[in-house]
């Protein structure tokens, strides 16, 4: 069972190695504090925060995210350690929220390791606070257990660490607030900032009655445009949306996505530091303003949608940011229908409660009378929000007809006219279609998830019984061949994307049981090598790519970044990893960490199709890694969350539609360019 804790209560903890989970309404900053018997913080070194996210023991989360993980093993915290503190704060940078009063409460529960909840708390009551401890997890006589704390501070972090008798505490919470303001953001992360001559007029709906309680834009990278995959940190930073995926660009989000996608989740490389949006086409100057609407058709009715009417140096940079206001605007629309509905509710059941409250009027006429009138109101409210939702729903549905027929070979669907005339291009685009986005009330709208390219973030294809929430696909080899299916496509794109021999594909199946799924790319050439076998193929893999990465490191390390030895590699590398981690001894893991974390700041990616229970027996040392990977399924799952308000997005991966050969087609001219440029 689990326990409810209100502020104050405590409840024993009967395991040491444990979970915490924190689920916000907006991108917040979780860390954790270590104390002494008295409470004392001795250090900075005392405090894991997303610039320094790992201490003995502990492990918090490195970006700016609606929701976060923690991982604390009791049994390895040092000795003189007797209370772990978790705290919660807003960012200081953005135009998000500014105090804990105008979001949805946090939730905050304590799990094992199986997930299955210990206690939990939702921390109610907070108003103009914009830091918070959350709960302490305390040892009592050599037993640990978690109290439900729910302290704020108006004056944030700062006040908080001191409060804690943290000398450093102002230092610390400048640097905390700096490293998120360098781009260490969510899992879906936002859209780059357009300026403010740049936005596009669009109608998105109020709330028809009450607040609006979704939350702001962060104005930090993030996921993971309208999805960016990089929501993380790295030297280059969470992701940001990317595509409607990302997690900005991760997302033009974060961690180098770009959108919708590279819509956390939005992440950058995981790195550390913030994530660059810029293209190598892409100006500094502001862009040319948009073309002109067409004309209303009727006086009073909205002008046609246009494709391209965002702003950008190109048609391509344009389409890429009307993908990202679409993919906001539907976001808005319904956060406010939505709150409007919450509102409707809660005024119901208020007038029910006092309709109920006098015992005179509970039988009779009187009564019946009340709530009949109760009911009516709510259900015109609901209509209200409805029609309003449907407007704007409607009118994205007349933008996305005419935008996803212009959108070019890296946005489409596979399934777009566009690919049959495809040829290898001479540059990369901005960002790569990773899957579609939307939600249950508009799903006719479905928004691309648009990852920023390069990578700034790895992909992890899951491909265990998780991947299919609804149950429509339990066998679990055809889960895991749905998901290397899913790889292929994604793989294919990349491929097709690049220039003639800027980009290797490298796999490693060491049982060789994708054979079938991995049939396109081996037979049409397009792979730098057979894919490797066995534990001896995984670890000459796995060894010449860290090679790579180190020595790039070295030569940028040293300025010179063209020093490098002859037969180096230079092109963008992508390593897929599938049935992991069949074929791993504890050096091939150490090995894939080392590539998720560096290895895309140097051109190295990572793309697992991997089922995250088979590998519990590493327990929490795998945390790191799953949590740098943008997580994909190959079948459709609501587990993105956008950068604006958090909603859960369903996500469908784009897929080659059955019986259709444009895959194999497409990396045939692949193949093809690849061998006249070597040659």
């Amino acid at each position: 069972m689990t326990a409810e804790l209100t502020r104050g209560q405590n409840h024993p903890l009967p395991r040491t190695r444990l979970e915490i989970r924190v689920s916000a309404g907006t991108p917040i900053v979780a860390g954790a504090t270590l104390g002494d018997e008295e409470g004392t913080v001795h250090g900075v070194e005392w405090v894991a925060h997303l610039g320094t996210p790992t201490l003995p023991g502990l492990e918090v989360s490195r970006q700016a995210a609606a929701e976060h993980r923690l991982a604390v093993d009791l049994d390895a915290l040092p000795d003189t350690v007797h209370r772990v503190s978790v705290l919660l704060a807003l960012p200081a940078a953005g135009q998000g929220p500014v105090r804990f009063g105008a979001v949805a409460a946090p939730f905050v529960a304590v799990t094992d390791l199986d997930g299955d909840e210990v206690a939990s708390y939702t921390v109610t009551g907070l108003d103009r606070e914009s830091a918070l401890v959350a709960l302490e997890l305390y040892r009592r006589q050599d037993a640990w257990k978690v109290r439900a704390v729910g302290q704020g501070y108006a004056g944030g972090l700062a006040e908080l660490l001191t409060d804690q008798n943290l000398s450093q505490a102002h230092q610390l919470a400048g640097t905390i607030h700096e490293a998120v303001a360098r781009g260490l953001a969510r899992s879906v992360p936002a859209p780059p900032a357009r300026a403010a001559d740049a936005d596009r007029p669009r109608q998105t709906a109020a709330p028809a009655h009450g607040p609006d309680h979704g939350a702001a834009p962060q104005g930090t990278p993030g996921p993971a445009s309208p999805v960016s995959p990089y929501d993380t940190q790295s030297p280059a930073g969470p992701q940001t949306p990317g595509g409607p995926g990302q997690h900005g660009a991760q997302q033009p989000h974060r961690g180098g996505t770009g959108d919708p996608a590279s819509a956390g989740q939005a992440s950058t490389p995981t790195g550390g530091g913030p994530i660059d949006y810029s293209h190598p086409r892409r100006q500094n100057a502001a862009p040319p303003p948009p073309p002109p609407a067409a004309p209303p058709s009727e006086p009073g009715r909205p002008a046609r949608p246009v494709a391209g009417d965002a702003t950008g140096w190109s048609m391509e940079e344009r389409l890429y940011n009307q993908v990202w206001g679409m993919f906001e605007d539907l976001s808005r629309t319904t956060a406010a229908y939505r709150s409007a509905v919450d509102f409707a509710d809660s005024r119901m059941e208020k007038e029910l409660d006092q309709a109920l409250s006098d015992p005179r009027s509970r039988i009779g006429g009187q009564g019946d009378a009340a709530r009949e009138a109760a009911r009516a109101r709510h259900d015109q409210l609901v209509a209200q929000a409805r029609e309003v939702l449907d407007r704007d729903v409607a009118q994205l549905v007349a933008e996305a007809e005419v935008v996803e027929p212009a959108l070019p070979a890296a946005f489409a669907r596979w399934d777009n006219p566009v690919w049959h005339a495809y040829r290898v291009p001479m540059e990369i685009p901005m960002a790569l279609r990773l899957g579609d986005l939307h939600l249950p009330e508009a799903d006719r709208v479905r928004i691309p998830l648009l990852m920023r390219l390069p990578l700034e973030r790895g992909l992890w294809i899951d491909s265990g019984r998780s991947a299919s929430l609804d149950g429509s696909v339990s066998d679990s080899h055809e889960t895991r061949r749905l998901g290397l299916e899913t790889a292929v496509a994604h793989a294919a794109r990349l491929l097709a994307v690049y220039p003639a021999g800027e980009f290797t594909v490298h796999v490693i199946d060491p049982a060789g049981s994708g054979a079938q799924p991995l049939a396109p790319l081996v037979q049409t050439g397009v792979l730098a090598a057979p894919p490797a076998l066995g534990a001896a193929g995984t670890a000459d893999v796995l060894a010449r790519l860290t090679q790579r990465v180190d020595l790039v490191q070295m030569a940028l390390r040293g300025g010179a970044p063209d020093a490098l030895p002859p037969g180096v590699d230079t092109s963008q590398q992508l390593l897929i990893v599938n049935d992991f981690p069949h074929g791993f001894d504890d050096r091939a893991v150490n090995q894939l960490r080392y590539l998720a974390d560096e290895g895309p700041a140097v051109g190295v990616h990572l793309m697992m199709v991997a089922d995250r229970e088979e590998s519990a027996g590493y327990g929490p040392l795998l945390d790191p890694l799953w949590r740098s990977l943008l997580r994909l399924t190959p079948v459709p799952d609501d587990h993105l969350a956008d950068p604006w308000v958090g909603h859960a997005w369903t996500y469908e991966p784009a897929l080659v539609p059955p019986g259709s050969q444009v895959l194999q087609q497409v990396l045939a001219q692949v193949a093809a360019a690849r061998r006249s440029w070597g040659g």
